[in-house]
C-alpha cells in the first residue's frame, strides 16, 4: 500500500464520524481540511469531471472506423449507393444492425444522425406543432402538458421539457427504477403526456430498471391517448465490469400490452465510436416509423449514409459491439475504481454521505450532506475542477435537499482523475463541516 493511502487510513482511524463529534472536534477537523483544501487551490488544477466524455484512448481504440470505406464499390449497401439521396429511414444494413442490438425489428427503427438527443427534441418538438399518432391535437393547443421526470435524472431531458413550457414533476428513483406507484397514479392525469427514462445504467444513479418496473411500464393505462415513455436507452451495451446484462425489448412488451405506439426508444454509439461522429436510431412500432417518416421527410432527404455504413461496416453486429465495448471496459473500470477507492477511504468513515457502485454506464451519482452539494461544487470550482452543476439532475435545477453531486470520471486520465478525486473529497469534507459548524 502507498505511503500516502497508509498516512490516510492512520488518520482516519483517530476520526469519527461527523454526526459523533464534538464542536471542538469538529473545529479542528474544519482547520485541518481547511489546510488541505488550500494546499489543492494552491495547485493551479484545471481538471474536468463534468460530462460523460470518452477519453481519448477510447477513441484512439475505435479509429479504425475512419479507414472503412476506401474505395468507391465500399459505399453500396446492396444496390444502394450510401452516397447519394434516399432512404430516409436508414439504410437497410443500419436498420437491421439497431434490431439486432436493441432486440426489436428492422422495421421499427429509424436510423438518425450523430445524436439521439437530437431525434429525442425533434420527437418532443413535432408533438407540440402537429401531435403524436393519436393525439387529439397538437400539445401547443393544450391548456397544459406534464412531464413526468424521475430524478436525479439526465439534465439535458429535463432542458427539453423546459425549452417547450411543459410543467416538469419529478419522480423519486428507487433502487428498481422510477418509483411506479407514483408513476401510475400520475398518468391517470391526462395533462401528464410523456416520461423521460433511462432504463440501464440510468444518468446519473446507475440503476438498471429491474424486470417488474419494465413490466409496469409496458402495462401502463394513461388517460392521455397520446401519452409517451421516452425509453433512453443510451448504455445498452456499456458494461464496465462483469458481463453483458440483456436487456427486455420493450417494443414488444407494449405491443403484448395493447399499446404498442406509447413508446419510443433510442440509442446511439456516441459512447461506441465517436461521441461527435456517431449514428443513433429511434425505436418504435410501425405505425409511429411511418407516422415520423412523414414528418421527418419535410426537413430532410436522410441522414448521413456515409456514416451508416461504415458504422455497420466497422461494429458488424450486436455480437461483435460487445467485443468492443470490452476495450472500453478496460479504459473505464480503472476509473471508476478510483472513485470507488477514494470515496470509501476518504468519506464513508465520516457517516455524512452515499453514492451508488454501478457496473456500467458513465456516472457515479453522489449523495452528500443534505445543504451541502452547491457549495461542495463551488469549492470544487475555486479548486481548479470542473463538475456538472449541483442541482442540474433534477427538473428546473432545483434539487429539493441541495445533495446530488454527479461524478464525471470518463474524461481524465487516471493521474489526473486521483488530482479530481482528492479535491472533491477535501471539498465535501469542507462543506459538511461549514454546516455542522454553522448550527
Amino acid at each position: 500500500m502507498p505511503i500516502y493511502f497508509r498516512k490516510n487510513l492512520e488518520r482516519m482511524m483517530d476520526v469519527s464520524t461527523y454526526s459523533c463529534m464534538s464542536r471542538e472536534e469538529l473545529q479542528r477537523e474544519y482547520e485541518n481540511v481547511l489546510e488541505a483544501f488550500n494546499h489543492c487551490k494552491a495547485q493551479g488544477l484545471n481538471l474536468n469531471m463534468a460530462r460523460g466524455k470518452p477519453a481519448t484512448k477510447q477513441l484512439d481504440l475505435v479509429s479504425g472506423l475512419l479507414t472503412m470505406l476506401q474505395k468507391p464499390e465500399d459505399c453500396f449497401d446492396g444496390d444502394i449507393d450510401a452516397r447519394n439521396y434516399g432512404q430516409l429511414s436508414g439504410l437497410p444494413c443500419a436498420r437491421a444492425y439497431w434490431a439486432d442490438v436493441l432486440g426489436c425489428k428492422p422495421s421499427e427503427v429509424f436510423v438518425g444522425g450523430a445524436a439521439s438527443l437530437n431525434m429525442m427534441c425533434d420527437i418532443v418538438s413535432r408533438a407540440f406543432t402537429h401531435g403524436l399518432l393519436h393525439s387529439p391535437r397538437p400539445w401547443c393547443k393544450e391548456e397544459t402538458v406534464k412531464f413526468l421526470c424521475p430524478s436525479p435524472g439526465y439534465d439535458r431531458h429535463f432542458q427539453i421539457g423546459e425549452f417547450y413550457g411543459a410543467e416538469l414533476i419529478p419522480i423519486p428513483m428507487t433502487p428498481e427504477g422510477p418509483d411506479m406507484d407514483m408513476v401510475e397514479e400520475y398518468v391517470k392525469d391526462p395533462q401528464v403526456k410523456l416520461i423521460w427514462t433511462v432504463p440501464k445504467y440510468s444518468n446519473p444513479d446507475g440503476i438498471i430498471f429491474s424486470d417488474e418496473t419494465i413490466r409496469r411500464f409496458a402495462n401502463l393505462k394513461p388517460a392521455a391517448p397520446d401519452f409517451a415513455i421516452i425509453w433512453d436507452n443510451a448504455y445498452c451495451v456499456h458494461e464496465f465490469v462483469g458481463d453483458y446484462i440483456p436487456f427486455p425489448d420493450i417494443i414488444s412488451m407494449c405491443a403484448e400490452a395493447g399499446r404498442p405506439d406509447m413508446v419510443y426508444e433510442f440509442a446511439s454509439t456516441s459512447k461506441i465510436t465517436f461521441a461527435g461522429g456517431g449514428i443513433s436510431c429511434m425505436a418504435a412500432s410501425e405505425a409511429n416509423i411511418h407516422y415520423f417518416s412523414d414528418i421527418f421527410g419535410v426537413q430532410m432527404i436522410s441522414y448521413d449514409k456515409v456514416n451508416q455504413l461504415r458504422h455497420v461496416r466497422y461494429l458488424k453486429d450486436k455480437a461483435h459491439t460487445l467485443e468492443i465495448m470490452k476495450l472500453h471496459a478496460s479504459v473505464m473500470a480503472p476509473k471508476f475504481q478510483v472513485v470507488s477507492d477514494y470515496l470509501n477511504r476518504e468519506i464513508a468513515p465520516l457517516g455524512f454521505a452515499h453514492w451508488n457502485n454501478p457496473k456500467g454506464g458513465y456516472f457515479v451519482s453522489l449523495f452528500t450532506m443534505p445543504g451541502t452539494a452547491k457549495r461542495a461544487w463551488q469549492l470544487c470550482a475555486e479548486a481548479g475542477v470542473t463538475m456538472t452543476n449541483a442541482g442540474a439532475t433534477y427538473p428546473y435545477r432545483n434539487d429539493p435537499d441541495d445533495s446530488n453531486l454527479r461524478i464525471a470520471p470518463s474524461l481524465p486520465p487516471v493521474e489526473e482523475l486521483e488530482k479530481a478525486m482528492e479535491v472533491l473529497c477535501t471539498c465535501l469534507k469542507l462543506a459538511a463541516l461549514e454546516k455542522l459548524l454553522s448550527a
